[in-house]
Protein backbone atom coordinates (compact mmCIF):
# COMPACT_ATOMS: atom_id res chain seq x y z
CA UNK A 1 0.00 0.00 0.00
CA UNK A 2 3.08 2.43 1.03
CA UNK A 3 3.98 1.53 -2.53
CA UNK A 4 0.97 2.77 -4.62
CA UNK A 5 1.00 5.87 -2.47
CA UNK A 6 4.89 7.02 -3.24
CA UNK A 7 3.94 6.37 -6.59
CA UNK A 8 0.52 8.67 -6.48
CA UNK A 9 2.69 11.22 -5.18
CA UNK A 10 6.11 10.79 -7.76
CA UNK A 11 3.07 11.26 -10.54
CA UNK A 12 1.24 13.68 -9.17
CA UNK A 13 4.72 15.54 -8.53
CA UNK A 14 6.00 14.98 -12.06
CA UNK A 15 2.51 16.53 -13.89
CA UNK A 16 3.16 19.54 -11.56
CA UNK A 17 6.04 19.96 -12.75
CA UNK A 18 4.91 19.38 -16.55
CA UNK A 19 1.92 21.79 -15.87
CA UNK A 20 4.07 24.57 -14.22
CA UNK A 21 5.82 25.60 -17.09
CA UNK A 22 6.12 23.11 -20.12
CA UNK A 23 2.44 22.40 -20.74
CA UNK A 24 1.68 22.51 -24.63
CA UNK A 25 -1.56 23.88 -25.22
CA UNK A 26 -1.53 22.40 -29.00
CA UNK A 27 -0.82 19.59 -27.58
CA UNK A 28 -3.84 19.21 -25.36
CA UNK A 29 -6.34 20.20 -27.85
CA UNK A 30 -5.31 17.08 -29.67
CA UNK A 31 -5.25 15.03 -26.31
CA UNK A 32 -8.86 16.42 -25.49
CA UNK A 33 -10.26 15.40 -28.55
CA UNK A 34 -9.25 11.87 -27.76
CA UNK A 35 -9.76 11.64 -24.27
CA UNK A 36 -12.54 14.21 -22.94
CA UNK A 37 -14.57 15.02 -25.74
CA UNK A 38 -17.02 11.98 -25.19
CA UNK A 39 -18.19 13.33 -22.26
CA UNK A 40 -16.63 17.06 -22.33
CA UNK A 41 -17.78 20.33 -24.42
CA UNK A 42 -16.53 23.77 -24.27
CA UNK A 43 -19.12 25.86 -25.03
CA UNK A 44 -19.27 29.58 -24.83
CA UNK A 45 -22.11 31.59 -22.80
CA UNK A 46 -24.16 31.80 -25.63
CA UNK A 47 -23.86 28.21 -26.38
CA UNK A 48 -21.47 27.99 -29.26
CA UNK A 49 -19.35 25.46 -29.08
CA UNK A 50 -15.63 25.95 -28.99
CA UNK A 51 -14.26 22.42 -28.68
CA UNK A 52 -15.62 18.64 -28.63
CA UNK A 53 -18.87 17.50 -29.56
CA UNK A 54 -21.75 18.79 -27.26
CA UNK A 55 -21.65 15.93 -25.24
CA UNK A 56 -23.21 16.48 -21.78
CA UNK A 57 -22.03 13.77 -19.48
CA UNK A 58 -19.06 16.11 -17.46
CA UNK A 59 -19.92 19.93 -17.29
CA UNK A 60 -18.88 22.22 -19.66
CA UNK A 61 -15.07 23.10 -19.71
CA UNK A 62 -15.57 26.90 -20.52
CA UNK A 63 -14.41 29.02 -18.10
CA UNK A 64 -12.90 25.95 -15.67
CA UNK A 65 -9.46 27.92 -14.66
CA UNK A 66 -10.35 30.14 -11.69
CA UNK A 67 -13.53 28.59 -10.79
CA UNK A 68 -13.74 26.80 -7.63
CA UNK A 69 -14.52 22.60 -8.51
CA UNK A 70 -18.14 21.68 -8.70
CA UNK A 71 -19.75 25.25 -9.21
CA UNK A 72 -20.86 24.89 -12.95
CA UNK A 73 -24.49 26.24 -13.42
CA UNK A 74 -26.60 23.33 -14.27
CA UNK A 75 -24.44 20.23 -13.67
CA UNK A 76 -25.65 17.92 -10.92
CA UNK A 77 -22.53 17.67 -9.11
CA UNK A 78 -21.41 14.78 -6.42
CA UNK A 79 -21.45 16.33 -2.72
CA UNK A 80 -17.78 14.84 -2.80
CA UNK A 81 -16.41 17.20 -5.35
CA UNK A 82 -18.24 19.99 -4.13
CA UNK A 83 -17.01 19.67 -0.60
CA UNK A 84 -13.76 19.33 -2.26
CA UNK A 85 -13.91 22.66 -3.93
CA UNK A 86 -15.14 24.29 -0.88
CA UNK A 87 -12.05 23.27 1.02
CA UNK A 88 -9.44 23.44 -1.99
CA UNK A 89 -10.33 27.22 -3.54
CA UNK A 90 -10.47 27.75 -7.33
CA UNK A 91 -8.65 24.94 -9.80
CA UNK A 92 -5.29 26.08 -11.19
CA UNK A 93 -3.52 24.64 -14.18
CA UNK A 94 -1.87 22.20 -11.92
CA UNK A 95 -5.14 21.16 -10.25
CA UNK A 96 -6.94 20.42 -13.26
CA UNK A 97 -4.17 18.54 -14.24
CA UNK A 98 -4.01 16.29 -10.90
CA UNK A 99 -7.84 16.16 -11.01
CA UNK A 100 -7.72 14.57 -14.32
CA UNK A 101 -5.14 11.93 -13.70
CA UNK A 102 -7.20 10.80 -10.69
CA UNK A 103 -10.27 12.23 -9.69
CA UNK A 104 -10.74 10.52 -6.39
CA UNK A 105 -7.30 10.79 -5.18
CA UNK A 106 -7.71 14.55 -5.87
CA UNK A 107 -11.29 14.85 -4.27
CA UNK A 108 -9.64 12.73 -1.41
CA UNK A 109 -7.15 15.07 -0.93
CA UNK A 110 -8.60 18.35 -1.48
CA UNK A 111 -11.47 17.60 0.79
CA UNK A 112 -9.62 15.34 3.69
CA UNK A 113 -11.98 12.63 3.30
CA UNK A 114 -10.72 9.29 2.84
CA UNK A 115 -14.40 7.74 1.43
CA UNK A 116 -14.79 10.66 -0.45
CA UNK A 117 -15.45 9.73 -4.31
CA UNK A 118 -15.36 11.74 -7.66
CA UNK A 119 -18.35 10.75 -9.95
CA UNK A 120 -15.22 11.02 -12.73
CA UNK A 121 -14.10 7.90 -13.21
CA UNK A 122 -11.93 8.57 -16.15
CA UNK A 123 -8.24 9.04 -16.02
CA UNK A 124 -5.53 10.45 -17.81
CA UNK A 125 -2.88 7.98 -17.22
CA UNK A 126 0.27 10.18 -19.24
CA UNK A 127 1.15 13.39 -16.60
CA UNK A 128 2.08 15.63 -19.81
CA UNK A 129 -1.49 14.68 -21.52
CA UNK A 130 -2.77 15.75 -18.28
CA UNK A 131 -0.80 19.15 -18.21
CA UNK A 132 -1.59 19.62 -21.84
CA UNK A 133 -4.93 19.18 -21.59
CA UNK A 134 -5.05 21.55 -18.59
CA UNK A 135 -3.04 24.03 -20.60
CA UNK A 136 -5.75 23.67 -23.65
CA UNK A 137 -8.91 24.24 -20.86
CA UNK A 138 -7.15 27.20 -19.62
CA UNK A 139 -7.41 28.65 -23.46
CA UNK A 140 -11.00 29.15 -22.59
CA UNK A 141 -10.93 31.45 -19.60
CA UNK A 142 -12.25 34.97 -19.39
Amino acid sequence: MKFLKVASILALSGTAAVAEGHADATAGETAFGRQCVSCHVIADADGNVLAGRAARTGPNLYGMIGQTPGTVDGFRYGPDLVAAGEASGPWTEESLAQYIMDPTAWVREASGDGGARSRMSFKVRNPEDAANIAAFIATFTE
